[in-house]
């Protein structure tokens, strides 16, 4: 797990808040005579991290957690399905000179093949180019035929975090992973896809800095 090193400032905001809490951010800021501007990015670290907690109209208070990593809890409490965009699908019968199409016209490296909404595989630029420079055409070529098929798909359930889905992608080294809803009627239905991109975004979301 990843840690983050405190700086100076930072150490001291907790040993104030250690000793004061609950306390508010202008209190912090006079006892070290700076802004309330000055301290807000590292009281939003320290609250992200897990170091101190914040109540509004309460103020900051230790929360007795030491040196945990900076995003990891949060993405671990965010799920799939807050967080998932539409799939760009294709049938198993589209042909990979129509996939191509769609692909550039979506501007995505992949796309989900369903059969009656249900996860049927994976087919990806790598696996269309191999089609494009082969010998075949590509107007009657099924994207059956290039795709990767379940179950060596790697997926996701939308009731899982976004940790789980940035750790899946990282360990498979692939862009994006479909979403599944689970039932008794449709066991794989596709309901959504997550990129790395949507993970990059959450960061940039708990990088704000933030009152609280």
């Amino acid at each position: 797990m990843r840690r983050i090193e405190l700086t100076k400032r930072q150490e001291a905001i907790l040993e104030i808040v250690k000793r004061k809490g609950p306390i508010t951010g202008e209190q912090i800021a006079e006892i070290l005579s700076l802004t309330r501007a000055t301290l807000r990015p590292d009281l939003s670290i320290l609250t992200m991290s897990g170091y101190v907690e914040a109540r509004p109209r309460v103020g900051y208070f230790y929360s007795g957690k030491k040196n945990v990593d900076l995003f990891g809890d949060t993405l671990r409490k965010m799920k799939v399905r807050d967080y998932k965009s539409v799939p760009t699908v294709v049938t198993e019968q589209t042909s990979a000179y129509d996939a191509i199409v769609t692909m550039f016209m979506q501007d995505v490296g992949s796309l989900i093949v369903v059969r009656d909404a249900q996860l049927a595989g994976i087919v990806s630029r790598k696996d269309l180019l191999k089609v494009a420079i082969g010998a075949g055409d590509v107007h009657h070529i099924p994207v059956n035929l290039a795709m990767t098929r379940t179950p060596h798909v790697v997926a996701i359930g939308e009731d899982e975090s976004l940790y789980e889905a940035a750790l899946r992608m990282v360990r498979h080294e692939v862009d994006s992973l479909p979403v599944l809803r689970a039932s008794e009627d449709l066991p794989d239905e596709v309901v959504g896809r997550v990129s790395k991109t949507t993970i990059a975004r959450v960061f940039v979301e708990l990088g704000q800095y933030r009152d609280v």
